[in-house]
């Protein structure tokens, strides 16, 4: 007898996060949470944000592959979570509008959390690892 999978809270949830374990860790918490239908995973905010702006480009805005909720990293080379965000405010607004922000980081630095809350994207700011009790949190 098939028992169906319970539906996911989420359609689709995004991590951005340079450390590869720390992915790792997170999308088995997602997965296990039952926390989106799908889970991208990013090592950069470059690649993370080209997917972003593929999908505009494209103009394949189809509600489902555009992140419910986007898990991003503050300290990574390249392109850090605050330029991710920089550049994500010029991305189409449907993207904007649908994807919540959440910093999930081992930050410490007051400014870093000071410049979180003060971003009309992010939702909220928290410290790796992901829990099971912050996940139900996420409205």
């Amino acid at each position: 007898m098939n028992a169906k999978k319970p539906t996911a809270r989420f359609e689709t949830a995004m991590l951005i996060d340079d450390n590869e374990i720390d992915n790792l860790i997170n999308e088995k918490m997602l997965e296990g949470t039952n926390f989106a239908e799908r889970i991208y995973v990013y090592t950069s905010g470059k690649s993370a944000l080209e997917y972003l702006q593929n999908l505009q480009r494209d103009k394949i805005l189809e509600e489902k592959l555009i992140p419910d909720v986007i898990f991003l990293d503050i300290n990574m080379p390249l392109m850090d979570g605050f330029q991710f965000l920089d550049e994500f405010d010029k991305l189409e607004k449907v993207i904007a509008k649908k994807s919540k922000i959440v910093m999930l980081t081992t930050s410490i630095n007051p400014s870093d959390r000071e410049l979180s809350d003060s971003n009309k994207y992010v939702l909220s700011f928290i410290n790796k690892p992901l829990t099971q009790d912050y996940l139900e949190e996420v409205k």
